[in-house]
């Protein structure tokens, strides 16, 4: 396994997305992410571990537990980073409604003239 991964390595797995959803509710330790991933105790720690290397959460300890978080950090990174084809895709999106407004008109208008 590479030392280093990067953001789309890290949320290409499924189980670490799902760990990263029960996350977004707030603070859990391992036990309570368990149900949630579907795989065992050993199986969520190890993902948990990639997704502090990545940078993706943090840890707090408190007594014996282990108290999981997500970071702000990574998302907004990739949030700027989909930025730049959000603009691509919106553009497209503002030249489909154009093209549906035209026909709209254009039914309209022909409707109009059918009925005179």
């Amino acid at each position: 396994m590479p030392t280093q991964l990067d953001t789309f390595q890290t949320l290409a797995d499924p189980t670490r997305r799902r760990i990263v959803e029960a996350l977004r509710h707030g603070e859990q330790q391992v036990n309570d992410l368990v149900a949630r991933a579907g795989i065992h105790q050993s199986g969520v720690s190890r993902h948990l571990r990639i997704l502090h290397a990545t940078g993706f959460v943090s840890v707090r300890p408190e007594g014996q537990r282990r108290l999981y978080s997500l970071k702000p950090e990574p998302f907004r990174e990739l949030d700027m980073w989909l930025a730049q084809y959000r603009d691509l895709w919106e553009a497209r999106l503002d030249r489909l409604e154009e093209a549906l407004e035209k026909k709209r008109k254009k039914s309209k208008t022909s409707h109009q003239e059918q009925d005179t």
